[in-house]
Parts: C-alpha cells; sequence; structure tokens
C-alpha cells in the first residue's frame, strides 16, 4: 500500500458575507466584480507571500502557505484592501470577506489538500466578524510577536464538525501600518529587483487601463481586456511578458512610461 504524503502547512480559508442575497439582486454584477476582487486583491496579496492558491470554493478560496507569518500578512494585506475599495461603494453594496487560519498537518493529493486542518481553517472562517481573521491557538503561536497586529484571545470555541474544542483569537491591526500604498511599494521593489534577471528576447508590460465611462462598476472590464491582452501574448515565444500583478501596481497612477519600463524591466 502506497504511504500517503503529508505535510505542514498554513492553510487560509476565505468566504464572502452575504453573498447569496448579493447574487439575488446582480448576478452577473457580483460574480464580476468577485472575479475582479480575487484578481486584483487576493491573488496579488497571495503572490506577493508566497502563497499559493489550493482551490476556489464558490464565493471563497483556499490557499496554502509554507510560513504562518505569511499567511496572516497575506490574510491583512487581502482585508485592508477590501476595506480601501469598498470605502466609496454604499454599505449593502459592499462585499466582505471574513478569513480563517490554522497551521496543521495535511495531506496531499497531488493539487489539493485535505485533512482536520481544512475543516478547522473553514470553521474559523465562519466565527470571524465581516472584514475580520480569526486564528486557531496553533497558528497564534507561530506568529505571535512577530507581526504587528494585536492577536486577541477569544477561548475556547465549539466548531461545527470538529469533535474538539479549538482555542482561537482575533486578529486586530492598524489600517495606518497596512495600507495599500506600502503593498503597492513592495511589489515595486520586488519588480526592480527580478529586472536584471530577465531572459534575453524583447520584453513587454501591458499597464493598467483607464476607465472612461465613469461609472466605477465598469471598472471590471477594463481589467478585463488588460489581461485578456497579457493572456494572449504570454502566448508568443519570442516575447517575455512581466506579471500582472506587477503591471497593476500602477492602477491609478499617473506615470512616467519610461520610468515604469526601466522599473518592471520592459525593454
Amino acid at each position: 500500500m502506497e504511504r500517503e504524503q503529508r505535510r505542514l502547512a498554513a492553510i487560509l480559508a476565505a468566504d464572502a458575507v452575504g453573498y447569496s442575497r448579493l447574487m439575488g439582486r446582480d448576478e452577473a454584477g457580483t460574480l464580476a466584480r468577485l472575479k475582479h476582487h480575487r484578481a486584483q486583491r487576493l491573488e496579488p496579496a497571495v503572490a506577493r507571500n508566497g502563497g499559493r492558491l489550493v482551490k476556489l470554493t464558490g464565493d471563497g478560496a483556499l490557499v496554502e502557505f509554507g510560513s504562518a507569518v505569511d499567511a496572516l500578512r497575506a490574510a491583512i494585506e487581502f482585508q485592508q484592501s477590501m476595506a480601501e475599495a469598498n470605502r466609496d461603494h454604499p454599505d449593502d453594496d459592499h462585499i466582505v470577506f471574513r478569513i480563517g487560519l490554522h497551521l496543521g498537518d495535511l495531506i496531499v493529493d497531488h493539487d489539493d489538500l485535505y485533512g482536520e486542518g481544512i475543516n478547522i481553517a473553514a470553521r474559523l472562517e465562519a466565527e470571524a466578524p465581516p472584514g475580520g481573521i480569526v486564528i486557531s491557538r496553533d497558528f497564534h503561536n507561530a506568529v505571535a510577536g512577530r507581526i504587528k497586529a494585536e492577536l486577541v484571545d477569544l477561548g475556547h470555541l465549539d466548531l461545527k464538525n470538529i469533535e474538539r474544542q479549538i482555542r482561537a483569537h482575533r486578529v486586530v491591526w492598524n489600517p495606518a501600518e497596512w495600507s495599500v500604498s506600502a503593498n503597492i511599494s513592495r511589489d515595486q521593489k520586488a519588480a526592480r529587483e527580478v529586472t536584471s534577471s530577465l531572459p534575453n528576447k524583447p520584453s513587454i508590460a501591458v499597464l493598467p487601463f483607464q476607465n472612461m465611462t465613469g461609472d466605477p462598476d465598469q471598472e471590471y472590464f477594463a481589467d478585463g481586456i488588460v489581461e485578456d491582452i497579457t493572456t494572449a501574448l504570454s502566448r508568443n515565444k519570442g516575447l517575455f511578458v512581466i506579471a500582472r500583478n506587477s503591471s497593476f501596481t500602477y492602477k491609478g497612477r499617473a506615470v512616467d512610461v519610461r520610468n515604469v519600463g526601466r522599473e518592471l524591466g520592459a525593454r
């Protein structure tokens, strides 16, 4: 009998709050906005911190990290970016996420993960307030004192379908220390670091398009066009295409394309 493969990992479970209500009001628009937030906020935060998107779960996602500190950093960055994105929209139109984090021993099956640790992360997510993060005690022990956030003890929780009680903590952070602009600076620094290692062939970056309609709800169409062009260009083996996450750090900013070219290595 083949021995099962296992590994220790930090698991992030995220889920949208009130998704059914939003879908009932506007299915197509809600789905488009959800995809937009995943592409422009969740995926960049995961990539910045070395995570791997295991799978999408309807209105949520499951992400694996090799480091608990990186996982919590990604979670805070994502929640902070969502709070800033929702700031200019009516309260009843917000897409808000809950996040649960756990550190556990998991069963590996190709690209998928299984085990009680996955269930614990998902159940902790359900205990988080909208826009908030709840972590297990095991996760707490790995990150305490290593990140700019307060970890508030919630005591022992009875979680659905988990036989034992799980001690949990709620994560509280100062928004000023986790602003989107700080994340952009990190992305640009990373982009500059890889410039010198680009392959010796033409390289190109597709910068974010400007939404000229005056309707903020059409923003995802402009972003979608950029993603389609980037994907199409990447199929040309004679080109090196700068990653979308790097290009999108310039979204909404007036820039000098020559400086952008130097920073991204787009020749």
